[in-house]
C-alpha cells in the first residue's frame, strides 16, 4: 500500500504573467516559486521518503531541488509526468486562448479535448496514470508496502491523477483545484487508490507519515472503512 505525495511545482515565471507555459524551455520559478520549493523541506521533515519522481521541466527540478539536497536523495526524471503538450496553445496568453472554440471543450468536455499540434488530456491521463503505477510498483518492491515517495509535476497532470484516483471521468477533473507548491496524496492498494489530500498546503505534514508497524503484522487491505476512517493507519 504505497502512498503517493503528488507535488505541484512552485510558481513559475510563466503563472504570474498569464502565459500558458506548456513544454516551453527555460521556464522557472519565481521569487515566490523559489520560497515555496524551500518552504517544502521544512513541510515534509517529518515524513520518510523513499524515492523523488520528478517531471524533467526545469520548473519541477528546481521545486525539488532544495529537499534533495536536504535529504541526500537523487531524483528520478520521468517524461510521462510532463507538461501537457499545447502545441500550438504552447506560450500563448491565457486570455487570448479563452476566445479560442476549444477552450470551452477543455472546459466541458475535456476527454474530448487535442490541442492543436499537441496532445489529448485523455493521453495525458493515460501516460500519468501508467507512470504513477509503475514507480509505485518498483518502490514498494524495492523499500516495502508502506513506502512513502514523491512525485512533482504539473497543475493538469496532477488533476488528471486525482480524477483518476478519485474514480471520476476525466469530463469532472476541472472541478479538481491544484495550486502552486500544493501537496495531494493517494494511498495505492491493488484494489482501489485511496485519496488522503487533495490541494493542501499544510505548514507540517509530519502526519503524513506511516505508522509504525505493530508486533502483530496484519496483511495490507483494500478495504475501506465502512461507516468512515477511525483515523489509524491501516
Amino acid at each position: 500500500m504505497g502512498t503517493v505525495i503528488l507535488v505541484r511545482h512552485g510558481r513559475s515565471s510563466a503563472n504570474g504573467s498569464g502565459v500558458l507555459a506548456g513544454r516551453m524551455p527555460k521556464v522557472g520559478l519565481d521569487d515566490t516559486g523559489r520560497a515555496q520549493a524551500q518552504a517544502l523541506v521544512d513541510r515534509l521533515a517529518g515524513v520518510p521518503l523513499a524515492a523523488v519522481v520528478c517531471s524533467p521541466l526545469l520548473r519541477c527540478r528546481q521545486t525539488v531541488a532544495p529537499l534533495l539536497a536536504a535529504r541526500g536523495l537523487d531524483r528520478v526524471n520521468e517524461p510521462r509526468l510532463s507538461e501537457v503538450d499545447y502545441g500550438d496553445w504552447t506560450g500563448r496568453k491565457l486570455s487570448s486562448l479563452a476566445k479560442e472554440p476549444l477552450w470551452r471543450v477543455v472546459q466541458a468536455h475535456p476527454s474530448a479535448a487535442v490541442f492543436p499540434g499537441g496532445e489529448g488530456l485523455a493521453d495525458v491521463q493515460a501516460r500519468a496514470v501508467a507512470a504513477v503505477r509503475a514507480h509505485d510498483a518498483r518502490i514498494r518492491a524495492e523499500h516495502g508496502e508502506h513506502a512513502v515517495w514523491l512525485l512533482c509535476s504539473h497543475g493538469d497532470v496532477i488533476k488528471a491523477l486525482l480524477a483518476d484516483a478519485l474514480g471520476q471521468h476525466l469530463d469532472g477533473f476541472q472541478r479538481i483545484v491544484v495550486d502552486p507548491a500544493s501537496v495531494s496524496v493517494v494511498t495505492y492498494t491493488d484494489l482501489r487508490p485511496f485519496v488522503v489530500r487533495m490541494n493542501d498546503h499544510s505548514a507540517d505534514l509530519a502526519a503524513l507519515a506511516p505508522a509504525k508497524p505493530k508486533r502483530r503484522k496484519r496483511k495490507t487491505s483494500s478495504d475501506a472503512d465502512v461507516g468512515g476512517s477511525t483515523g489509524e493507519s491501516k
